[in-house]
């Protein structure tokens, strides 16, 4: 097959030299209410036609090589000093697969354990190419299943307006839960 960035042979779909040029993450931070940090990996713009592919076959390889080079670099060097539960934002199977899951199992590592299925949203919205006030009309009214942890890292693909994980941090905090932090492999804020 060929590098889907270069176009070269590849037993990967996209390359290594690929991965090292294009795909080496720098690190943006923001916070969201009740001054929960959200560390993000890349800008939305350089990422946003690999993001894209979330709903095709092709989508399960794209978002495994995108978490490989971010999320699993940064739970090998996380440290704390008990476990924490990470928890996908909506980890909901679609397409045949879970982008959200995908994410969040990259992130297992000696003190981040991931879980599945323990936030999930009761409205099926898309929230894709939609506005803040369409955002906010239309929340997503998530539900936490049962878990035993109670530190948590909210693990989602793109933070655009916050509102999001706003809603799974509450939904979290009703539950007693503590988020420590979030997780997003894109910040679609930056410039």
């Amino acid at each position: 097959m060929r590098c889907l960035m270069c176009e070269t042979l590849s037993l990967l779909h996209i390359c290594s030299h690929c991965q090292k040029t294009f795909l080496s993450p720098t690190i943006h931070k923001r916070k969201i209410s009740d001054n929960i940090e959200v560390i993000s990996f890349y800008k939305y713009s350089e990422i946003k036609n690999l993001l894209h592919t979330k709903h095709t076959d092709l989508g399960y390889y794209i978002y495994s090589i995108l978490a490989k080079n971010s999320l699993k670099k940064f739970a090998r060097e996380f440290d704390y000093p008990e476990m924490i539960a990470s928890i996908a934002v909506d980890d909901y199977v679609s397409d045949g697969y879970s982008h959200t899951a995908v994410l969040n199992k990259a992130l297992k590592s000696r003190c981040i354990t991931p879980l599945f299925n323990k936030l999930r949203a009761k409205n099926r919205v898309s929230y894709s190419g939609k506005s803040r006030e369409f955002r906010a009309l239309n929340p997503r009214e998530f539900e936490v299943k049962k878990f035993d942890a109670k530190n948590v890292i909210l693990v989602d693909d793109i933070i655009t307006t916050n509102l999001t994980l706003t809603q799974a941090l509450k939904a979290m905090q009703k539950e007693n839960k503590e988020v420590i932090l979030c997780l997003t492999l894109a910040d679609a804020s930056i410039k």
